[in-house]
Order: structure tokens, then C-alpha cells, then sequence
């Protein structure tokens, strides 16, 4: 008898941007949160878009031409140094909102240079 199947965790997180806007989304991705830009497959290069990657941690962005941030989903990022990545983040002009909607539970949220909302969490 073959095991019962279940998601086992996910793969990577994908996220829209504009067209164009590959050299701000790795300023962003790559620059404040350190995530390594990756070559994306040459049969995916053309859509445009970029792929940050390290180890288990994958973000994708692909381009919608009609594109609109996503202001209630969102990736939550396990961060160590949360302190330290908040003053880049302020200091590179996105603004860093806490709050506490689970008592006792903070969140920190910002938003990417296109309006998508991004949740980090001590790691």
C-alpha cells in the first residue's frame, strides 16, 4: 500500500513586479534583504522577471503586465539580526509597520519596491 500523499512543504514563493523593474527588485531582494539573485532557466528568460535564492529560501518574481501589488498575501521571512534589517530597510526608505493582531505575537511587515506586502519574524 503506497503512503497517503501530503504537501510536504513549499518549493519557493512567487511574486508579481512591472515590467522593467528587474534592477529594483535586486536592489531590494539582493541589496537590504540578502538574498542572492539567481540566473533564472534560459527558457524563462525572456518573461523577464528574477529569482532570488539561498539554500531552501526561493522568491520569484514574474512580470504581469497589468500588474498589482498584493497588499494582504504575503511570504513571511524568518529573519536573524530582525533589528539590524529594519534600520537598512528604513534607512532605505521602506517603511517597517508592526503589529500585533495574535496578543503577544508580534509581525513586522514592509513593502517591496512594488507595493507587495512581505511579513518578517524572528528567526
Amino acid at each position: 500500500m503506497s503512503p497517503t500523499p501530503r504537501v510536504e512543504r513549499i518549493d519557493h514563493v512567487q511574486l508579481a513586479m512591472p515590467p522593467g523593474a528587474e534592477d529594483r527588485a535586486t536592489a531590494f531582494y539582493e541589496g537590504i534583504l540578502g538574498i542572492p539573485r539567481v540566473p533564472k532557466p534560459p527558457e524563462l528568460e525572456a518573461r523577464g522577471g528574477c529569482w532570488f535564492e539561498r539554500a531552501a529560501l526561493r522568491v520569484h518574481l514574474g512580470v504581469e503586465g497589468d500588474f498589482r501589488p498584493a497588499r494582504k498575501a504575503h511570504p513571511a521571512l524568518a529573519v536573524t539580526g530582525i533589528d539590524d534589517l529594519f534600520r537598512l530597510l528604513e534607512v532605505a526608505g521602506h517603511p517597517v509597520r508592526r503589529t500585533e493582531d495574535v496578543p503577544g505575537t508580534p509581525q513586522w511587515y514592509v513593502d517591496d519596491p512594488f507595493g507587495n506586502r512581505i511579513e518578517f519574524l524572528p528567526a
